[in-house]
């Protein structure tokens, strides 16, 4: 293992104490041991980060260097990251669970394409413009926000920061990290390549706290902008924060996503885009198309392959390249997860397979990848997130009770539509009010925004469209001398 010390915080360019000796331990959720004993920041640890940051942004050079010499320190973490792949990706998978097969495929290759992207996107984003129109002429800027707070979940969380990071520091701004208790200790890694890339001190600050700190650092007046990731509960308190004063925010929430599997859809097809984004990372992904849309005359069909797909995937130790379904985060998720799947068989679904606790695992807060059938598109198993390997077949009577039952929902994150004609899938995913939709399992890849319609959040992360969360527009009235010079 690396040499990175896991009891301090990172404030100001330097690895320093928590202002309080409290701790708190991060556990294994395989093995139920101490992978590491993190700070329990304190508002006083915020006050600092802010100020930092606060500084760096308004004092320091970092918003004032060219944006090559931004772009060149983000190569520069970049290679650094690059450098520590497998140690990431085990970093990962103990402390939340995720395969690591997952790990290492997803969670730590990502982080670095999202880089690679943004310094791509970065060359051909609109930083200033010259307008001209109704007889007037003008210099259209963007400029950083400012400070921003990025507060980051447990399920992903260096590409959760990574998403919100690179985009803000090429613009210019400066950031103060809180990742989730759960899982922080990529961001260490993250933060440490920070000060090995030689970006200036204080434009990263990271700061492990609990919720109670967040909330304090969402609102402290040195922050201009908040960058959420997590639950629609979390975002709506945060966006009510956020809103009595006047705070930029940006919130990337939950999902009850659809995955619609029209009457001549290749059910091949339909099994992997499952396996890959229906159960990902245990199923503990807000993307995750956990409501299984198959019409009346293919549900028999669709339900014998779904039992044969979660037969195939292998429980167990996550450190083993070949399990496929490995614990969710914590005890407390477990439990919550068995809640939904004992409200599913009140509310009259069907249990077809799994429901409980995997009897080979002596440890470990596992739950078995479960699937019900025969359920009701209003009950709380179609509704709610589960957070957790849970798939629940509803079923419909033609295209257009699809259509609806996919737009019956208070989230729009994400979907999927599959049929034999690409086409026609795709003309039926216009139809459903969500921020990104599959057709036929392909995904739209990094230089595409994601982002949620309805309770599933505000804004978009990624693609282009991920540096206007992190600028201002700022206009200059230009006399047409002046206009033209700068046109020319």
């Amino acid at each position: 293992m690396t040499g990175i010390d896991y009891s301090k915080v990172f404030i100001d360019g330097k690895w320093v104490d928590s202002s309080s000796p409290a701790t708190v331990e991060v556990i294994n959720p395989y093995d139920e041991t101490v992978v590491a004993t993190i700070p329990a920041g304190t508002t006083d640890d915020m006050d600092r980060a802010v100020a930092a940051a606060r500084t760096a942004f308004d004092e320091g050079p970092w918003s004032r260097l060219p944006l090559a010499e931004r772009m060149d320190a983000l190569r520069r973490l970049r290679e650094i990251l690059a450098g520590q792949q497998e140690e990431l990706a085990q970093v990962v998978t103990k402390q939340m669970g995720c395969t690591i097969t997952q790990a290492r495929t997803i969670q730590i290759p990502g982080p670095l394409a999202l880089i690679d992207t943004f310094l791509d996107l970065a060359t051909t984003f609109e930083w200033s413009e010259v307008r001209a129109g109704g007889g007037a002429h003008s210099l259209v800027t963007r400029e950083p926000v400012g400070v921003v707070a990025a507060v980051v979940p447990w399920n992903s969380p260096i590409t959760v920061a990574v998403i919100k990071m690179a985009p803000a520091l090429l613009a210019g701004a400066t950031m103060v990290l809180k990742p989730s208790p759960e899982a922080p200790l990529d961001l260490y890694y993250l933060a440490d390549a920070v000060r090995e890339a030689g970006i200036p001190d204080g434009v990263v600050n990271l700061v492990t706290a609990d919720r109670a700190e967040s909330e304090y650092l969402i609102s402290h007046s040195g922050v201009d902008k908040v960058a959420f990731t997590g639950s629609t509960a979390a975002g709506a308190r945060i966006a009510s924060i956020c809103g009595n004063d006047l705070r930029r925010c940006s919130l990337e929430l939950g999902g009850k996503s659809a995955a619609v599997i029209l009457d001549d859809a290749d059910l091949d097809t339909v099994m992997e885009s499952v396996r890959r984004f229906s159960l990902r990372y245990n199923g503990q992904a807000c993307n995750n198309k956990t409501r299984i849309l198959a019409s009346a005359k293919r549900k028999d069909e669709v339900v014998d392959r779904l039992v044969g797909l979660l037969a195939s995937m292998p429980v167990g130790d996550p450190m083993d390249p070949d399990t496929q379904i490995g614990p969710v985060v914590s005890a407390r998720q477990r439990d919550r997860i068995e809640g939904y799947i004992d409200g599913a068989k009140r509310d009259g679904a069907t249990l077809v397979v799994g429901g409980g606790r995997p009897a080979d695992q002596p440890t470990g807060w596992f739950v078995e990848p479960t699937l019900f059938a025969d359920v009701a598109p209003d009950s709380t198993l179609a509704q709610e997130e589960v957070f957790g390997p849970v798939l629940g077949v509803i079923t419909y009577a033609d295209e257009e009770e699809a259509v609806a039952i996919a737009n019956n929902s208070t989230y729009g994150l994400s979907g999927s539509v599959f049929s034999a004609d690409a086409q026609h899938a795709l003309d039926v995913g216009k139809r459903i009010r969500t921020g990104t939709i599959e057709v036929n399992g392909a995904t739209a890849g990094f230089y595409a925004p994601i982002g949620g319609f309805k309770n599933s959040g505000i804004g978009r992360e990624g693609g282009i469209e991920g540096f206007d969360e992190y600028v201002e527009a700022k206009s200059f009235g230009l006399p047409a001398d002046l206009a033209a010079t700068l046109t020319a």
